[in-house]
């Protein structure tokens, strides 16, 4: 029988969290899905000066609003937990213990200021930093000295001489490092915490993950994480290393790029199904040039093996048309839960409306459909129903105003919405269609100074719903102060 496929999301809480970070999960969580598999997610929180609950609530709240969901760990549970490196020390401390009664690992009592020097020595002769051994073979004697001038040890792993390790990676094929490049690394810090590439080690074997995939930063780390692996008789799972995400000027991706933690584009009010199939397409690839997935979709067709090792560029433009696909596929009392609190931060409304005002401002809501990419641009669409003062956009289109065909447009304008019974979509599209007729004029020279007199711009919604929207009180009010400002009078 085929193995079950076990693959695990282990991030640090210690800050927001990262675009790149959902990107791991969504490979891994997609992996699991495809084959049937599970997917762990551990806590890796031993970095105890800037980790916090607070972090780790808020990668698990983002995962869930990306419908990522998880077969075992933290708030899970699971036969293999706990799911928080700080709940098992005692297990770290029952390997360390191992390794180093078999003569694999030993104590170091060089300080800070010892290290530093000897890597300083190095860098001078032009050689790679790392420890070179200078407690490896310390007397009882020595170590008595340095016991009782109160140094606290650290445990380094013992680095096999001349060895060659072999990674075979899915995504960049066989990856070789010397051992004699890396020096004794520690894997017990002096506060009896292990580091990450120990205890990652250690999680993993006994979580029994069968498939590690993870960013390619963490690729110079996996021969140490293959040494210890070795060294305690645990089978070693297969490594996929992603490509970095970098920032169309093709440097890595930072806040001068825009949003970079998952919460910034929830607030932006994107849509979780954008996003996850935006960042399914950053370093992977279908085998087709469809570009729009279903959640089911991205399942069935995601496979490792057309994930690239070339850096992926995280393009805004490309997740903004994604975006707005998944936008305009909302209905219409979806859209307005979207654009509610950007509207209500806007100032535009109070979210206790009710009634004919409630009911006024869905519409208005609504008319920024086909035209934002996300939430938090509606206000801006929809701000000209909410401020009577507006100014022109610019010289071109106050010139408008200026044809000598407008004082007819206008006149007839207002005479037509005055007889009309209710001023909705038919009747303003009817005026429309008398003023043309009977002007003989196109329909640039109708709708255009129309709609620059009535919100000072160019483009926009539809003069259908403006005009209903406004009401006729508003619309002749606008309209008439447009003009006066452009020093067009009416006969």
């Amino acid at each position: 029988m085929e193995k079950e496929i076990r693959v695990r999301f282990a991030p640090s809480p210690t800050g927001p969290f990262h675009i790149g970070g959902a990107r791991s999960a969504l490979f891994n969580w997609l992996l699991a899905r495809k084959t049937g598999g599970k997917l762990i997610l551990r806590i890796e929180d031993t970095d105890l000066e800037r980790s916090s609950r607070e972090s780790e609530e808020n990668i698990k709240a983002a995962l869930k609003w990306l419908g990522m969901d998880w077969d075992e760990g933290v708030d899970v549970g699971g036969e293999y937990g706990p799911y928080r490196q700080t709940e098992r020390l005692d297990l770290y401390r029952k390997y360390t213990e191992q390794l180093l009664a078999e003569g694999k690992a030993y104590y170091c009592y060089c300080t800070d200021d010892e290290l530093e020097a000897e890597r300083q020595a190095l860098v001078a002769q032009s050689q790679m930093p790392r420890y070179m051994g200078k407690c490896r073979n310390l007397t009882p004697e020595q170590i008595a000295e340095f016991e009782k001038e109160g140094r606290k040890p650290t445990v380094r792993f013992k680095v096999p001489a001349g060895q060659q390790i072999v990674i075979h990676d899915m995504v960049r094929g066989d990856v070789v490092f010397d051992s004699d490049g890396i020096g004794d690394f520690v894997i017990v810090k002096s506060d009896g915490i292990p580091t990450y590439n120990y205890a990652v080690v250690i999680d993993d074997a006994l979580m029994h993950i069968t498939h590690v995939i993870r960013a390619e930063e963490h690729l110079s780390n996996t021969p140490r994480q293959c040494l210890i692996y070795d060294a305690l008789g645990f089978e070693k799972p297969v490594f996929g290393h992603i490509s970095l995400i970098l920032g169309k000027d093709r440097t890595k991706m930072s806040k001068r790029h825009g949003a970079t933690s998952v919460d910034q584009y929830r607030k932006l009010g994107y849509c979780p199904k954008g996003i996850v199939n935006f960042l399914a397409l950053l370093g992977w690839a279908p085998n087709s040039e469809q570009e729009i997935f279903t959640t089911e979709e991205l399942i069935q067709a995601f496979s490792m093996d057309h994930v690239a090792k070339n850096p992926a560029v995280f393009d805004l433009d490309k997740l903004n048309w994604i975006n707005q696909h998944y936008m305009r596929q909302l209905d219409d009392e979806a859209f307005f839960e979207a654009a509610k609190p950007q509207m209500i931060e806007a100032g535009f409304m109070t979210g206790e409306e009710e009634g004919d005002k409630l009911a006024w401002l869905k519409k208005v809501v609504l008319t920024s459909k086909e035209h934002v990419s996300y939430a938090a641009q509606i206000p801006e669409v929809v701000a000209m129903y909410f401020h009577d003062d507006f100014a022109f956009e610019n010289e071109e289109a106050a010139a408008v105003l200026k044809e000598e065909t407008v004082p007819t447009v206008m006149n007839m304008l207002f005479e037509q919405l005055g007889q009309l019974e209710a001023v909705d979509a038919t009747g303003v599209k009817a005026t429309f269609k008398t003023i043309q007729k009977t002007t003989k004029l196109g329909g640039k020279s109708v709708y255009m100074p129309i709609r620059v007199a009535l919100t000072g711009n160019q483009h926009g919604p539809e003069l259908t719903e403006i005009i209903p929207l406004l009401g006729l009180e508003r619309t002749l009010k606008r309209i008439k102060g447009s003009l006066e400002k452009a020093g067009v009078t009416l006969a």
